[in-house]
């Protein structure tokens, strides 16, 4: 399992240029799951997740957590995350978990967010989905488990 973690300043997320999530300060989190990934490991993303500190204190060091800034978190399935380009120029995505098993995941792990007491917007899983949003630092963390 792994995520990418961006701070932004605002982040919006669009099927069929219709909105679908919004969020201001926080979180945009690109979320992917490998074959044979578990609920556990889905648990300690989330805990990584809300305890992330990526935002900065009253001393301009990066010591709050996304909870700390009553912050949200824009939480977007990511199956490409498993993209290996190692051969040739296309991709293969051998690595990541089957639809079915991985939104179980992703949507688990979304609700271990929420328990965490983070706010949670969420994406369409497997939908062609638009994101725009407004790095802050910019700020990019890569974590996998």
């Amino acid at each position: 399992m792994r995520f990418v973690a961006q701070r932004v300043t605002y982040a919006t997320l669009k099927v069929d240029e219709k909105p679908v999530s919004e969020i201001g300060c926080g979180l945009v989190v690109f979320f992917g799951v490998r074959v044979g990934d578990t609920e556990a490991q889905a648990e300690k993303c989330a805990q990584k997740i809300a305890g992330l500190r990526v935002f900065e204190d009253g001393e301009g060091k990066m010591n709050r957590s996304v909870k700390d800034v009553n912050g949200e978190v824009l939480f977007v399935s990511q199956f490409t995350l498993y993209g290996d380009a190692k051969k040739g120029n296309r991709p293969s995505f051998t690595e990541a978990e089957k639809p079915n098993r991985a939104n179980e995941l992703y949507e688990y792990a979304a609700r271990c967010l929420q328990e965490a007491g983070v706010c949670v917007k969420t994406g369409v899983f497997g939908a062609d989905m638009q994101i725009t949003q407004k790095n802050d630092g910019p700020v990019t963390i890569l974590y996998e488990i």
